[in-house]
């Protein structure tokens, strides 16, 4: 196999024309290459004027070892796909593993333990993904919200209710094998070569009912509204579980627990905290969501061709003279802003996106970087209660309901109230209430963000325009714990094996399923 890469593609090229570029580069004629596969592709639109994309291509052809030493095309190289192979499986106890969470890091966890003849049992606090989605529409059609299913708790996690992004800084080489097995299981193939994947929030919803299935036909019990209350120990190891199910609490033996909580499960974390599992504070990030219209960011970010492309996104950072940084983050095109709460009287927003992002806004979260010294004490919780504080001022300040709190940019420069909406629309439901988001925010995130707005705004021309909407709070960037293990992935406690973004080892969708899977090797391997 041969791999091409950084083809210049015009917009509107397909397969063949791109077939004439690699042939034309590897010097012979294009009916010699047998099979062509994009590895990679994205937008080039530093020039305005010449929007292209850029590609990478496997390409297999007779006689590649004489092509190869006749090219001398830089971008051209052998290329050997190196494929996934789970470990050999060691573990030998009676008791089937038990996993924890039904996010990324739990779904892939439990598969790959599956996979290989390690059937868990899954236990999910919340509801199935179907159920869940109704429970979901009737809180943002009414207010009235289950802290037991809502979007954060439930069959998929958190991420099941955003874009569905797979976007990740790691390199883990078992990111292909997270791909490959969404795909498998309904994910649009194009997040295989896309250089920024997405799913979209209506199709990931098929995907994980569909991972379930798999779970099911593979020997898992699969227990919907049981949530983990308590452990039992002996000898520093687990040894058993407290569940409390919808016919109440019963034991449950087990001598390895894979722990994928979210990082919304408090209630989990002070459990934690009372039975001494080693935990930490860890460093997130809070703030807002930001709205513009959809066409004017495209428009910025692609000039006139804009049209003839995907709705485009966005990431800005800065770093301000205070020493605080501001950034974007989970940028949603063509989205909306969505009610998160999973906490009576506790307010929080997120992004959300379909798989066609095309509604007429874009929304992103724009926060600010906060960590121990500003949690206002040492209690490895304190994090917790930090992000309680201002979830609850969101909510005081929206009037309750779950209405949020809102501002346009303008009037939050100003620092004056807003008092009326101008043409962003809020796409947040059940709604919002116009008013002076430092009533919900600490005054080093609020200065920063004023401080960050005029520098975002010259490298994306529009991001402050007066009538930007900012909505309050956003909270949930990651876990504001870290559950502590070691080098083979459990914790002081043996046989507790913390995972996922809930647990502090991963941040999104693509390194939380990549953690679960690594947990899922340490388990199958320890004898």
């Amino acid at each position: 196999m041969l791999r091409i890469q950084n083809i210049a593609l015009p917009l509107g090229g397909g397969e063949a024309q791109l077939k004439k570029k690699a042939a034309r580069l590897l010097g012979i004629k294009p009916d010699a290459i047998t099979s062509l596969t994009l590895a990679r592709q994205s937008i080039d639109a530093r020039k305005k004027s010449d929007v292209h994309y850029v590609c990478t291509v496997d390409v297999a052809v007779a006689g590649e070892e004489k092509v190869m030493a006749r090219c001398r095309e830089k971008s051209v190289s052998l290329y050997v796909p190196q494929p996934y192979v789970f470990p050999p499986v060691r573990r030998v106890s009676s008791l089937p593993p038990v996993v924890v969470g039904m996010g990324p890091a739990g779904l892939f966890a439990a598969l790959f333990l599956a996979r290989h003849s390690l059937a868990p049992i899954v236990l999910e606090r919340g509801r199935p993904v179907e159920d869940r989605t109704a429970d979901v529409e009737t809180f943002w059609s009414t207010g009235l919200l289950d802290p037991t299913s809502n979007v954060q708790f439930g069959e998929g996690g958190a991420g099941t209710f955003s874009d569905g992004k797979l976007n990740t800084g790691t390199h883990d080489p078992r990111i292909s094998t997270v791909f490959r097995t969404l795909v498998e299981a309904g994910a649009p193939a194009d997040i295989l070569y896309q250089s920024k994947p997405h799913i979209g929030t209506d199709v990931l919803r098929d995907v994980v009912r569909n991972i379930r299935l798999e779970l099911l036909r593979l020997g898992c019990q699969v227990r919907f509204g049981h949530q983990l209350t308590g452990l039992s120990l002996r000898s520093g190891a687990v040894a058993g579980l407290t569940v409390e199910g919808p016919q109440g609490a019963y034991s449950l033996p087990c001598d390895a627990l894979i722990l994928c909580p979210g990082h919304s499960a408090r209630d989990t974390f002070q459990m934690l905290y009372a039975a001494g599992i080693p935990m930490e504070q860890k460093s997130f990030a809070i703030g807002v969501r930001i709205e513009h219209p959809q066409r004017a960011i495209s428009l910025a970010q692609f000039g006139p061709a804009w049209e003839k492309l995907p709705a485009a996104d966005y990431k800005l950072a800065c770093h301000l003279p205070g020493g605080r940084s501001a950034f974007t983050f989970c940028v949603c095109p063509g989205g909306q802003v969505v009610a998160a709460a999973s906490e009576e009287g506790r307010l929080v927003t997120n992004g959300m996106s379909r798989r066609a992002r095309d509604g007429e806004t874009i929304n992103g979260g724009f926060l600010v970087g906060v960590g121990p010294a500003d949690f206002g004490s040492d209690h490895p919780l304190a994090g917790v209660a930090y992000q309680r504080h201002w979830e609850e001022a969101a909510f005081s300040l929206g009037g309750g309901g779950y209405l949020a709190p809102a501002q346009r940019v303008e009037d939050f420069l100003a620092r004056r109230p807003s008092t009326h909406l101008g043409t962003v629309k809020p796409t947040y439901r059940p709604g919002v209430t116009p008013a002076d988001l430092d009533g919900c925010l600490p005054d080093y995130v609020t200065d920063t963000l004023r401080g960050a707005l005029p520098l975002f705004d010259r490298k994306l021309r529009g991001f402050s325009a007066p009538d930007s909407l900012l909505t309050g709070v956003e909270t949930r960037s990651s876990s504001p714990v870290r559950i502590l293990r070691g080098a083979d992935f459990q914790s002081a406690v043996r046989g507790l094996y913390p995972c996922g973004e809930g647990a502090g080892y991963a941040g999104g969708i693509t390194s939380a399923a990549v953690d679960g899977i690594k947990v899922a090797e340490a388990v199958a391997g320890q004898l």
